[in-house]
């Protein structure tokens, strides 16, 4: 890997050749992938829309494609970078890796100097997530409506609202079904720090917390994340809400992370024998350990 780097190793629930249909059937791609989608190879592979990062218009130029890989350029805020899908079989059914060159470092996009660019990540987390839930015929994570400033999202999980808030709220429990490392002291006035507390020792802070019901975190910026839940039918319907951002400039990195996240939350407590999708996560300049794949 070079510095600007992404790879993301996943195993999807389906044959490699189910894979690749999913991957280029654009009938396909507006349900997991983008809003439009028109897929014509070995010459076209295009996706835009409202759920794509700088996705007024596309912005994909094929370079390759064959049975197992699909590779192509993408242009985001005027910058090109690559992007290679590849698929090889798996004893749980197929090896998906993705990796895209020339992507912001991990400390531009916390600095908020990446622009759309640095959604490309946790874009691809989530959307690798919802292909997982799509070859599994299961009912899809939100996606990141990257022309909103309304960062909100509402879903059912199949679990009691106390199981789900415990796995919100208690750090190995959230460490397992995420795959990041977060270290969490649930209370009111208690931080949640991802990477865990050396990495950020002030974290955000609870300043709600109500067991299986409501949480609220208030980061040093000044955003706040609300976590929301509800019976329904003995499930749980789970609403995340961000504010207090500058709504010229909302934090869709961060929101796309959350979303992704969520996906994995709901297979954690709805799949009878739970493995995460997730093999490997590593892009620039992340901080050694924020990652823990089981």
């Amino acid at each position: 890997m070079t510095e600007s780097d992404l790879r993301l190793r996943a195993v999807m629930p389906a044959q490699p050749k189910v894979v690749y249909e999913a991957l280029t059937d654009p009938a396909a791609l507006r349900v997991w992938l983008a809003e439009h989608a028109e897929v014509d190879l070995p010459g076209r592979y295009e996706f835009w829309g409202r759920f794509t990062p700088d996705g007024a218009e596309p912005h994909q130029r094929v370079l390759h494609v064959d049975e197992r890989t699909l590779r192509f350029a993408w242009t985001v805020d005027g910058v090109e970078s690559t992007v290679q899908i590849e698929l090889a079989e798996d004893e749980d059914g197929t090896l998906l890796t993705l990796s895209q060159s020339d992507l912001p470092s991990f400390a531009e996009v916390i600095a908020d100097t990446a622009g759309a660019r640095g959604a490309l990540q946790t874009f691809w987390t989530l959307s690798i997530a919802n292909l997982a839930d799509y070859l599994d015929g299961r009912e899809l994570t939100p996606q990141c409506d990257f022309t909103s400033s309304e960062l909100r999202a509402s879903m059912v999980i199949d679990a009691s609202p106390d199981e789900v808030f415990a796995s919100m709220t208690t750090s190995e429990l959230f460490s397992r079904w995420s795959g990041v490392h977060v270290d969490i002291e649930p209370h009111v006035g208690g931080r949640f720090a991802m990477g865990g507390f050396d990495l950020d020792p002030s974290g955000a802070r609870f300043v709600e917390f109500e067991p299986g019901r409501k949480a609220t975190l208030r980061f040093a910026d000044g955003m706040i994340d609300s976590w929301e839940l509800a019976d329904s039918d003995g499930k749980t319907r789970l609403t995340v809400v961000q504010s207090g951002f500058d709504p010229a400039n909302p934090p869709y990195p961060g929101w796309a992370g959350w979303l992704g996240g969520l996906a994995a939350l709901r297979r954690y407590h709805e799949l009878p024998q739970w493995r995460s999708i997730w093999l490997q996560i590593e892009s620039a300049g992340v901080p050694e350990g924020m990652f823990s794949m089981e």
